[in-house]
């Protein structure tokens, strides 16, 4: 089994905190849109619930704000059973500042914790409205029988990276060029209960639907779209 990822991973978010430690000063608080305000009715074909999280992870992740919802997608078959509908998992943990080490983790740490193996694993191109394409992650997890596939991303003042490792380097930029460190996970998970490619377009479909809500409710770096 190959450690290094982990063991570079670990590095790095040490050498961040003790660097953004060392430059830490007083940080705006930007602009945001709470998340309890986002839809909940999104585009016509999703309908979503709030799920929440348990106390004990919300205590370990210091999180500023966060949405854990779940939505199934009516399409156009809206007498379908409720069991019968598409799942779709958001979650995305926000924080106003990570200077101090309260950061999102990456799924790649996180799930294998969880009991979750990685199958597949990849960075995707995705286009999310018309000239605008960002890449993000695609990966294929599962736990005994179960399998979902997971789209997920790091939306950090503007910009949205697909990279653990460009995402803790942006932070120290921006750390030090606009005093900012603000950024959240973004995570939609997906049941494989047909093919991992049907999985996908679902997530594809649902991603789309929700960008521009999304971008609404994330703090902007000034000059990025």
């Amino acid at each position: 089994m190959k450690y290094w990822p982990s063991v570079v991973s670990v590095s790095l978010l040490t050498a961040t905190c003790g660097l953004l430690h060392v430059l830490s000063y007083a940080e705006p608080s930007p602009a945001k849109k709470p998340f309890s305000g986002f839809p909940l009715s999104i585009a016509e074909r999703w309908q979503g619930k709030e799920i929440g999280l348990d106390k004990e992870v919300l205590d370990a992740l210091k999180l500023t704000d966060y949405m854990m919802r779940l939505y199934v997608g009516f399409g156009e078959d809206e007498d379908k059973a409720e069991e019968d509908l598409t799942p779709v998992w958001l979650y995305v943990g926000y924080y106003q500042s990570q200077r101090t080490g309260s950061t999102y983790h990456s799924p790649k740490n996180c799930l294998p914790g969880a009991g979750w193996q990685f199958d597949e694993a990849s960075e995707v191109p995705v286009m999310v409205a018309a000239n605008t394409q960002v890449v993000i992650n695609r990966a294929l997890v599962r736990k005994g029988t179960d399998r979902q596939l997971i789209l997920y991303w790091y939306h950090d003042r503007g910009r949205v990276i697909a990279s653990e490792y460009w995402a803790k380097g942006y932070m120290v930029w921006d750390a030090v060029m606009k005093h900012r460190t603000d950024g959240a996970l973004v995570r939609v998970s997906i049941p494989v209960t047909t093919t991992p490619d049907e999985a996908y377009r679902t997530g594809l479909a649902f991603v789309t639907d929700i960008w521009p809500l999304l971008n609404d409710h994330m703090p902007f770096l000034p000059g990025k779209v």
